[in-house]
């Protein structure tokens, strides 16, 4: 026996499976990258920077590399693939909330990226793992390199703020008002 009409109007309409995988698997990155970020220059500031300090500052810029690419399919399936309509259940602040914070999301998951690319650029420390150099789009400024590393530091932590908001609302949603609005973005059925 298949679902009513009443059972698929309860269920609220979900994102596409590309903009879910892209969701989750960004989320991943970013919980990495964060973490990552802050422990590896606080390991740099505290001790001479050795062969692991090394290899955390190239892990750090192969997955922020990684993660400008995958924003940028992220907002090319967004743009052709139309999100679902907001929830009935959300409140006209809830929607200016979340349409902020998504917003500001999308802005910082490309402009912390890129900051460190320009960073690393005009520092120059291009080089990942001894293996290949990513590409330069800027050129040698040791002070700009540390002001767009500032930059990009400080708004990694109010991506890392906005996402623990966001992570909120979901749970919020799924645990307090139960209106279903998680299951759009989850990855399984």
């Amino acid at each position: 026996m298949g679902p009513t009409d009443r059972d698929r109007a309860a269920t609220p309409a979900r994102y596409s499976f590309a903009a879910r995988l892209l969701h989750w698997v960004v989320a991943a990155f970013v919980i990495m990258l964060i973490p990552l970020g802050l422990y590896m220059v606080a390991r740099g500031e505290a001790t001479s920077f050795d062969a692991l300090t090394g290899d955390l500052y190239s892990l750090h810029k192969l997955l922020g590399f990684i993660v400008i690419w995958l924003i940028a399919l992220r907002l090319l399936v967004r743009l052709t693939r139309r999100p679902p309509a907001p929830l009935a259940t959300l409140t006209p602040f809830e929607r200016i909330v979340s349409a902020s914070v998504h917003g500001l999301l999308y802005v910082l998951l490309i402009a912390v990226p890129l900051l460190g690319w320009a960073g690393v650029s005009s520092y120059p420390a291009l080089n990942i793992f001894g293996l290949f150099d990513l590409p330069a789009i800027l050129p040698a400024n040791e002070p700009l390199a540390n002001r767009l590393f500032g930059v990009h530091g400080l708004l990694a932590q109010i991506l890392g703020l906005l996402v623990l908001l966001h992570i909120a609302a979901a749970l919020m949603h799924r645990f307090v008002k139960r209106d279903g609005l998680m299951r759009r973005m989850w990855p399984l059925n």
